[in-house]
């Protein structure tokens, strides 16, 4: 399904796996050849596309392998010869549900990978069910509850928060995408009681210049996750919304998705129970976590090493990648790829990505996937992409360029590039260009600890970076003025 949030988002999830197929959400925000990549490579015969993608359709549409049939699901006239929604089953009978379950693939969530190649994470029933049954009663999921939609429907996180809801026989209220004066309405309106966010949507809501101004007193429980929470923010929505909880998750897609959660007791800035605002939390019921080093032996409480998890949420495997599920899946444990360290009491603190993995605005980059965007560059040498800090979107890709000798190229036009190549959320913001070669490992990697620390310092001495910036683009905006972040 290739379509912004609507109550037929919701049904997608229920109808498909009643019929004993499998769910595969595309990223709206992907360029023509990522979407051609996620529907070949899963082997997709259907395509349901509503309005507000419609139109990138042509783009990519002789390029599918399998699709066979594409549905319209939006609002208006669909293209002449195209089925719609209600002309599919308008005319049909009713089915029993085909009895799938228990180990059998539900849904292919696809993210990206180190590699370049975006990987398909196989999700089974008993994962995205048992993973609602989870953390679903601890974050405020019940059946008195109203739940937004208002984090992406393509999106694992708002996937697990839908089961949640659903589970608990909860209520669902959606917003087509997340613009802040709609939520705040919707919240208002709706009487909204439970709610999923990332810490960029958290920011805008509570700092919205009209955000006192609405009833916000049904909201109970909000749960936010996928990049840092700025302390700063986290103050300001205890003071926009003084009687909602707030919970931190963390996890990742291939745990469907949530590991740990920190309790709202403990998610205070004083008190005899605060202490662990930056901490991700301890894990879930039915999880196990342990950080271990290098040779996957477990490291003592508060030494860093890489997070590691087990439980029956943990995925299948890579669709199609036998190997890289076996290395992720080694021991019988989820590698999550993470840095952290456990505290004595449970509490897990994260404190770096092993993967270099840059998360702007709660969207996961991977610096591997720009680099391979940049390297096309014909006058491009070298290059490596890591994160920076920003105010507004947690980190923002900047990218470190050497170009071939006697060759040169401008800062926009390597982003402008990137734009023709990759999602804009994965492009470059800033780009440095060096004329030495970059440094390196031993083994013959980049040493991107090293490109890191003449920024960091920059920062440390002035209080913001003396980076060259190319002027943030005004906010992309999809049909009906909705605000894409």
């Amino acid at each position: 399904m290739l379509a912004l949030n609507s109550d037929r988002y919701l049904e997608y999830f229920l109808a498909v796996p009643w019929a004993g197929a499998v769910v595969v959400p595309i990223n709206t925000r992907l360029a023509p050849p990522e979407i051609v990549h996620w529907l070949n490579d899963s082997g997709s015969t259907v395509l349901l596309i509503d309005e507000h993608m419609l139109p990138q359709l042509p783009k990519f549409r002789d390029q599918l392998d399998s699709v066979k049939t594409i549905i319209f699901v939006g609002k208006g006239d669909a293209p002449e010869g195209m089925p719609t929604y209600q002309s599919s089953f308008e005319h049909a009978e009713g089915i029993d549900p085909l009895g799938k379950g228990g180990d059998e693939l539900v849904a292919l969530f696809y993210t990206g990978g180190t590699t370049g190649r975006s990987k398909g994470v196989m999700l089974c029933h008993r994962n995205v069910l048992l993973n609602s049954i989870q953390f679903g009663s601890e974050l405020g999921f019940a059946i008195d509850r109203v739940y937004l939609h208002a984090a992406p429907m393509f999106h694992i996180a708002n996937g697990a928060a839908m089961f949640a809801i659903i589970s608990n026989a909860g209520a669902s209220t959606i917003v087509t995408a997340f613009e802040p004066t709609a939520v705040l309405e919707a919240i208002q309106n709706k009487k909204v009681s439970t709610g999923l966010m990332v810490p960029t949507m958290v920011n805008m809501l509570v700092n919205h210049p009209n955000a006192t101004d609405y009833d916000l007193s049904s909201l109970r429980d909000l749960a936010y996750g996928a990049s840092p929470m700025p302390e700063a923010v986290v103050t300001k929505a205890m003071e926009i919304l003084p009687g909602t909880q707030f919970h931190h998750v963390y996890g990742q897609t291939e745990a469907a998705p949530v590991l740990t959660a920190l309790p709202a007791e403990r998610n205070v800035i004083s008190g005899p129970m605060a202490g662990k605002i930056k901490s991700a939390g301890q894990a879930i019921p039915g999880v196990e976590i342990r950080i271990v080093d290098e040779s996957d032996n477990e490291v003592g409480r508060g030494t860093v090493g890489e997070i590691c998890a087990r439980g029956e949420n943990v995925m299948l495997g890579y669709w199609q990648q036998p190997e890289l599920s076996a290395q992720t899946l080694r021991g019988g444990w989820l590698h999550t790829g993470d840095g952290g360290y456990m505290d004595d009491e449970g509490f897990v603190f994260i404190v770096d990505r092993v993967k270099d993995m840059i998360i702007s605005g709660g969207e996961n980059v991977y610096s591997a996937e720009v680099e391979n965007a940049i390297y096309k560059y014909p006058a491009v040498a070298e290059c490596a992409v890591i994160g920076i800090p920003h105010d507004k979107w947690g980190e923002q890709v900047h990218a470190i360029v050497r170009c071939k000798e006697g060759e040169s190229v401008s800062e926009q036009a390597v982003i402008d590039h990137c734009h023709e190549i990759i999602a804009g959320f994965k492009c470059p913001r800033s780009v440095d260009f060096v004329s030495d070669p970059l440094p390196l490992s031993g083994a013959g990697k980049i040493l991107k600890t090293e490109l890191r620390k003449p920024l960091l310092e920059r920062q440390d001495q002035t209080g913001e970076l003396k980076i060259s910036l190319v002027p943030e683009p005004e906010p992309e905006l999809l049909p009906e003025g909705i605000l894409a972040c």
